[in-house]
């Protein structure tokens, strides 16, 4: 079982949250004088329920979780921050996370002065359990995976995970942004298991709401009323809840991109293939493609000219000469192909 109190930073633990308004009356009324809003301009006068009860009740019916295990952020980014914000303490504690993976887990462990220990994958873009358990100290209070990993795309070992799960007495948090577009269903209907495990998703890739910004954490009821606790009061504003909401009445049509894209992957891995200039296409369960090249930089600038953008790892760990191909439509996937075959025709 895992002990809250022993791992939540010891202010957060005795933390008096603010209570606002809709905080403090939950419920229809015909007349609000509570919260010094303006009564012109509804129903964008109101604050939201800072809660957003009724979009977790839809999220909840999606993801076949319970409404109180799903924490609500301003991208997955809040998510993530607030995992720091309430269990490490700056400059004494620490945390694990696997090499090359989502730069923002480092970028938070700065803002936060928390260590951060990150633990090379093998050639595979694999991990070792032990590997990263001989990094754990008495200060490491969590331990990130990303899965299916970024900028790898691959799905790391249920198996492994489960070890990790059941050997480390902290939070692992596993990232799950890509899981939509994996064969697999990933370690949210497992939620229930893990006392100590935190979920994250997001409605920026498969539900094709970037802009929006919203992302969601699920864990133990207990450790997302910590993470509500420290949240500022109305992060999630009226216009993404109501967006949200619109999105999950719309599942099917979201389900049919995913299927779209998973075939388009296979089709641009084929053809990406085909190619003199690729060396390596590595497998991947997102919807995108780390690929090998002869001289990253070269071929980026190339399609930058092209006016294609795509992104250039080649300074990141195992990722020397690589390019991060997002899986498009077909027809800018066809135009990548036709610039890359241009480029090759050039050399």
């Amino acid at each position: 079982m895992f002990d809250l109190e022993k791992w939540i930073r010891p202010n957060i633990l005795h933390l008096k949250p603010y209570s606002s308004a809709r905080d403090e009356f939950k419920g229809e009324a015909s007349v609000f004088l509570d919260a010094n809003e303006n009564p012109h301009n509804g129903p964008y006068n109101r604050y939201p329920d800072p809660l957003q009860w009724e979009l977790k009740k839809k999220i909840a019916a999606v993801k076949g979780v319970a409404p109180e295990s799903i924490f609500l952020g301003v991208g997955s980014d809040e998510c993530i921050d607030v995992l720091f914000r309430a269990f490490c303490v700056p400059g004494r504690d620490n945390v694990v996370a696997i090499d090359p993976t989502y730069g923002m887990y480092k970028v938070c462990a700065d803002i936060n002065d928390v260590a951060y220990r990150p633990v090379r994958l093998n050639e595979n873009f694999d991990f070792d359990v032990d590997d990263l358990l001989n990094r754990v100290d008495d200060h490491t209070k969590l331990i990130f995976l990303c899965s299916p990993n970024n900028p790898s795309g691959n799905s790391l070992s249920d198996e492994k995970i489960e070890q990790l799960l059941q050997r480390y007495p902290g939070l692992v948090v596993v990232d799950e942004a890509y899981i939509d577009f994996a064969s697999r269903p990933g370690f949210l209907p497992r939620l229930s298991q893990y006392d100590n495990l935190v979920v994250l998703h997001t409605f920026s890739k498969a539900w094709g709401a970037a802009a929006v910004r919203l992302g969601m954490a699920f864990a133990h009821p207990s450790i997302i009323a910590v993470f509500n606790k420290i949240k500022y009061p109305y992060n999630i504003n009226l216009l993404t809840q109501r967006y949200a909401a619109e999105m999950l009445d719309r599942y099917p049509q979201v389900e049919a991109w995913v299927d779209e894209l998973v075939a388009s992957r296979e089709l641009l891995r084929r053809q990406l293939a085909t190619l003199p200039v690729v060396r390596r296409i590595y497998p991947s369960d997102a919807n995108f493609l780390l690929v090998r090249v002869d001289d990253a930089q070269r071929v980026y600038d190339f399609l930058v000219g092209r006016g294609i953008i795509v992104r250039n790892r080649n300074k990141i760990t195992l990722c020397d000469n690589c390019l991060r191909i997002t899986v498009g439509t077909g027809e800018e996937d066809s135009l990548l192909i036709d610039a890359l075959q241009s480029y090759s025709a050039s050399i």
